[in-house]
């Protein structure tokens, strides 16, 4: 198998990475239109939030990719100038970054109730399929594991076999998705199955990420590990406050 296997659609060469980023992006986005809630959310404070989220997601991927590759920002800028900074973006930056944009934009326009749990198929929908891009790319997206002798281990084209991480992730995306299907009939209060899903794919970045050969510039620990301890931290703190007030009420 070589690497990157390129997409031949009437007779165009295209890269797996920008199909599969834009395709997951596209029916993760279809998918939410069709299965939220309206009556949750009126459609005009829908679009601002919806806005606040791009925003935020966008600015939030370009920094943590920023900070994860930080021995490297002085290359891209002389090679492609600050331009080439936008090129590098982070999922876990993405959605901390989101989750603030839609936090600071529902205060703007006066929506106290949780907008997550309509989010959270969408998300994990087009994460996965953006990862299947990851790992058409090969060794080029940076996504690779290290080195393993784990029968699972693929060579993406420098000739060593390595932990099929994208794939990983994707399994665990799927089951991930299962799981938060069967908590959506069972949740406790409005939000729960959003805070459950940031909670596991938190934990399972911070985890994959020692198998990654990523720079650990900060305490032994990358950017992305930092930017998981603190969104789960956010979350637990979170999680423990909406669980005492649900018992309190219950009295």
């Amino acid at each position: 198998m070589d690497f990157p296997i390129y997409l031949h659609v009437f007779g165009v060469k295209l890269h797996p990475h920008a199909i599969f980023e834009s395709l997951g992006m596209f029916i993760g986005f279809r998918y939410y239109l069709k299965s939220r809630r309206k009556e949750k959310i009126p459609e005009a404070k829908a679009l601002f939030i919806f806005l606040g989220a791009i925003f935020g997601a966008f600015l939030g991927a370009i920094l943590l990719a920023t900070l994860e590759h930080l021995l490297q920002v002085q290359k891209v800028i002389e090679e492609n100038g600050w331009q080439g900074l936008i090129q590098g973006k982070t999922i876990v930056g993405g959605l901390l970054g989101g989750l603030i944009g839609v936090e600071s934009v529902k205060k703007m326009v006066g929506h106290t109730e949780s907008t997550g749990d309509d989010m959270v198929i969408p998300l994990a929908l087009g994460i996965a399929i953006g990862r299947i891009g990851c790992f058409l790319t090969g060794i080029g997206d940076e996504t690779v594991g290290m080195q393993t002798t784990w029968s699972v281990g693929i060579d993406f084209g420098d000739g060593m076999l390595r932990h099929p991480t994208q794939l990983y992730e994707i399994g665990y995306l799927c089951i991930l998705m299962i799981c938060c299907i069967w908590l959506s009939r069972h949740k406790p209060w409005e939000g729960f199955v959003f805070q459950i899903f940031m909670l596991a794919y938190l934990n399972f970045r911070f985890l994959v990420e020692w198998l990654k050969p990523t720079d650990k510039l900060y305490v032994h620990l990358s950017a992305i590990q930092w930017a998981c301890i603190l969104g789960v931290c956010y979350y637990v703190v979170l999680v423990m406050k909406k669980r005492k007030g649900e018992r309190r009420h219950a009295k």
